[in-house]
């Protein structure tokens, strides 16, 4: 693999977690819309959304399968005009059965996307000999900030589902299958030699992947927390205007952005054990001042915590888990990225439950010690086959940029 090919590959792989991240924010931020459109009803709502993240994780267990038989590219290339095809779906139906249609492709499609992309990171970053996996994820934060700010922009002018969507299909769909043509892997799990701890004979031990399948659902937890709960509990718990509601999940993106996009720098530096367990105090520490705040510019603080604490946990977890098997990463992301499903799954109705039986500020309390427990496990981010380079990581395969 020539170094030209590696960046070429480096840049398409970032294109496509851009992509995703705004074909997603479009999508969760014009759910009110996509419920007035359809007149699916508030009971039947969760079921709806739910069905999303389960189908996800069918789509990741069938990815596992398909990546068997071809290359992760050829699974990417296919599933991103998916995803956006039925983005475009949803917008476009009229019928129940329209939306049930459209977002089950769309679950599908997405956990087929979500793992082939982070199969090809994990690749790539084992070819660099270097971390570039949280640059990968900078760049799905930086289409999430992008995809809703567009969604505030269709329902600012009172746009609808189809008009919003419809430009943004047109332009990302073509740009997606361009930058496909680049997608490329660094050297193969079948030619590494299969000795790495986490394999035997090249088989996957699920007790070994269980660490960092717990903390992926931890990390996945915070996040949705932050990101169903927080305009809510600002207003209602911390009575901040309806205006000022809307600023957390603004800040949490644009920290996590910012933490992603030095994240790397920092696990080069200091590894990743020292990372994830920074990330995991920092988050914990921000829930904490959430839970505590007396006001709303407290609690924003705390949502900023949280944002430069989580970002870098995810994709720390799917490195650590192409390194852990380094004669079988491919299935390890695959299986590694269900849980970020059932972490999606479960936060949300948990934070709502406790906080209807107990209270939102005690309910706030739960993903700390959540995160807290990442500690427990940061030792599965390193040490020996998880760093690369400069001390704290293997020394550089490819230097490429």
């Amino acid at each position: 693999m020539t170094d030209a090919g590696l960046r070429y590959g480096r840049a398409s792989l970032g294109l496509s977690f851009g992509v995703q991240g705004v074909a997603f924010a479009l999508l969760v931020t014009r759910i009110p819309a996509i419920q007035d459109q359809y007149g699916i009803s508030d009971a039947l709502l969760p079921v709806f959304l739910a069905a999303v993240p389960i189908l996800a994780g069918a789509g990741s267990v069938a990815t596992e399968k398909a990546v068997a038989r071809v290359r992760p590219g050829v699974v990417l290339r296919w599933a991103q005009p998916l995803v956006l095809l039925a983005l475009l779906g949803v917008g476009a139906g009229r019928e129940m059965w329209h939306a049930a249609v459209a977002l089950g492709v769309f679950g599908l499609s997405v956990g087929a996307l979500d793992a082939s992309m982070n199969m090809l990171g994990v690749s790539l970053q084992r070819a660099y000999g270097r971390s570039i996996m949280l640059g990968f994820h900078a760049a799905y934060s930086l289409g999430g900030i992008a995809g809703a700010s567009l969604a505030w922009v269709g329902a600012r002018y009172d746009l609808s589902l189809l008009a919003s969507y419809l430009p943004v299909v047109a332009v990302l769909l073509p740009a997606a299958l361009a930058g496909s043509r680049w997608y490329t892997e660094g050297k193969r799990p079948e030619e590494d030699d299969g000795s790495g701890p986490g394999t035997t004979g090249g088989a996957l031990s699920f007790k070994l992947l269980l660490p960092l399948c717990l903390v992926m659902s931890f990390a996945y937890i915070g996040d949705s927390t932050v990101s169903n709960w927080s305009a809510k509990y600002l207003q209602d718990v911390l009575g901040s205007s309806e205006q000022l509601a809307t600023v957390p999940y603004n800040v949490y993106m644009v920290t996590t952005l910012l933490g992603r996009t030095v994240g790397d720098l920092g696990v080069r530096r200091f590894g990743a054990v020292a990372v994830v367990r920074g990330g995991s105090l920092l988050a914990a520490g921000g829930f904490a001042v959430v839970a505590a705040a007396p006001g709303a510019w407290v609690g924003m603080l705390g949502f900023t915590m949280l944002g430069f604490g989580l970002c870098v946990i995810v994709p720390q977890t799917f490195a650590a888990a192409g390194r852990l098997f380094p004669g079988n990463s491919d299935a390890a992301v695959a299986r590694l990225n269900i849980f970020n499903y059932v972490g999606f799954l479960v936060g949300s109705p948990l934070v709502g439950a406790l906080g209807d039986a107990w209270s939102y500020r005690g309910a706030m309390l739960v993903p700390m010690v959540l995160v807290l427990a990442t500690l427990v496990y940061a030792r599965s981010f390193g040490p020996d086959p998880a760093r690369y380079g400069g001390g704290h990581e293997r020394a550089r395969t490819a230097d490429v940029g």
